[in-house]
């Protein structure tokens, strides 16, 4: 996918101005699963669930290329046929094999993040083959050619209606069809594709290095009928995705589910263990693509490596008032929000996202709700340091945040300037620090008295 996260601030300034409704879509859906997480969270010892789940994934990342070799080995031995792929070319040319082996016209794929960092959709429209996203929110913004908007709710940034008019233009559905039947119209075009593909494609959530398990959870059944139904199936697999052991999933398989949605545990969890033996319904043929994609690197940056950690829960992103107001796309990378935020630098390099650490407002929510205990808020001003010391932030920011420095460390500078401040119009569109903060917002109005006037009449009264 290509990355536009230079463009944050002006993008999410355009989405507020130009699609206002976004913003209240986006804030339901993620108090939704905000308060499902905080309930979920309460029934079990979850700072203790946290901190052995962040014990987990820092030894198999600590340890990584002993547990990738392990479980290279016992995938194979599962019949499984692995690929190793640094770099998104390397993986379209596993892909590329596969369907020209195979004579592939159709795929069905589940919802996977990883592959919309490798672009697999365009690379497979390019070979000619008919790509069907097979979970409900990535066929809708599929039909409506976007990318997802959320890391689990892909298209919680539509409403009813536009759902609607979607239908109404593609499928010629009553306008004010409800939404069950919007579904039983998905329903049938999907299940003509799970019946008539002849390649699968899915990520996962965990890859077990002990038996070679590829682990997939979801609520829908449709990860299910995408690694079953076709004759071959495709995982691609993130190197970081590893857990050492089986029995790390009774830990990791409901943490993340009330993580993501306040579940105990998702609806449906597949536990693929290769091709389908004698006698067997299943794939001829599974394929696990372990794929690095600038993770390696990111593993040897001293502070960044923790970003690793993460499940793709978007438990963060529910939690992050920023996130609220725009949704995912205006980050202009795959990953959105707080994660977004810390971990696109890293896969990115900083120069091609540096705004993104500054998308927060640094409350700490997203480290109470990461389930894996990333901390993001110590990251995001990691980042901003960086970008400073690089030189990627403006020269104009250097020069006022010198000035506020001496006028804050001045009681008598500080009284001066705030009386003069109070007695002059604000030329927010001329100062560029004052029209980043106002882009989105509303005009900033001086108080007519400064605190320390304020704070000696209360003292006073009292």
């Amino acid at each position: 996918m290509r990355a536009k996260a230079k463009l944050y601030p002006k993008e999410a300034a355009r989405l507020l101005r130009e699609k206002p409704r976004v913003r209240e879509a986006v804030t339901g859906a993620t108090l939704h699963f905000e308060r499902n997480r905080l309930r979920a969270y309460a029934e079990v010892p979850i700072e203790e669930w946290r901190e052995r789940a962040k014990a987990v994934k820092n030894y198999v990342l600590t340890h990584l290329d002993h547990y990738l070799e392990l479980a290279e080995r016992r995938l194979r031995e599962n019949g499984v046929q692995v690929h190793w792929a640094e770099t998104p070319e390397d993986a379209h040319r596993v892909l590329r094999e596969v369907v020209a082996r195979h004579e592939v016209k159709r795929a069905v794929k589940a919802k996977s993040m990883l592959t919309e960092e490798l672009s697999v959709n365009p690379l497979l429209e390019a070979l000619g083959v008919e790509v069907y996203e097979t979970d409900l929110g990535e066929y809708l913004i599929q039909l409506l050619g976007e990318p997802p908007s959320h890391i689990v709710g892909p298209a919680i940034h539509l409403s009813l209606e536009e759902i609607q008019k979607l239908f109404h233009r593609r499928f010629g559905t009553p306008l004010d069809a409800p939404p069950e039947a919007l579904a039983q119209v998905a329903r049938k075009v999907l299940r003509e594709a799970f019946l008539t593909a002849e390649l699968g494609i899915s990520g996962a959530n965990f890859l077990v290095a002990e038996t070679g398990t590829l682990a997939l959870m979801e609520n829908e059944g449709n990860i299910r009928l995408s690694t079953s139904l076709p004759r071959v199936h495709v995982a691609f697999v993130g190197i970081e995705k590893l857990l050492p052991r089986f029995s790390d999933l009774a830990l990791f398989l409901p943490l993340t589910a009330r993580a993501a949605t306040g579940q105990r545990l998702s609806t449906f969890v597949s536990l693929i263990q290769g091709p389908a033996r004698e006698g067997e319904e299943g794939p001829e043929e599974v394929h696990v693509v372990l794929v690095d994609h600038g993770r390696t690197a990111l593993l040897h940056d001293p502070e960044a490596w923790e970003t690793l950690r993460c499940l793709r829960c978007g438990a963060c992103l529910n939690a992050c008032p920023v996130y609220r107001q725009t949704g995912g796309h205006p980050y202009g990378y795959v990953y959105s929000g707080p994660i977004g935020a810390v971990l696109d630098p890293g896969l990115l390099t900083l120069e091609e996202a540096y705004p993104l650490p500054y998308a927060s407002t640094l409350c700490g929510a997203c480290y109470e709700a990461c389930p894996v205990k990333i901390p993001i808020p110590k990251l995001l001003l990691t980042w901003r340091h960086r970008a400073v010391e690089e030189g990627l932030t403006p020269s104009w920011e250097h020069g006022a945040m010198r000035a506020f420095r001496k006028v804050m460390e001045s009681p008598a500078l500080y009284r001066l300037f705030s009386k003069g401040l109070r007695g002059l119009p604000l030329p927010q569109d001329l100062l560029p620090l004052l029209k980043a903060w106002t882009e989105g917002r509303g005009p900033l109005k001086p108080s007519p008295k400064p605190f320390h006037e304020l704070w000696k009449e209360v003292e006073g009264g009292r």
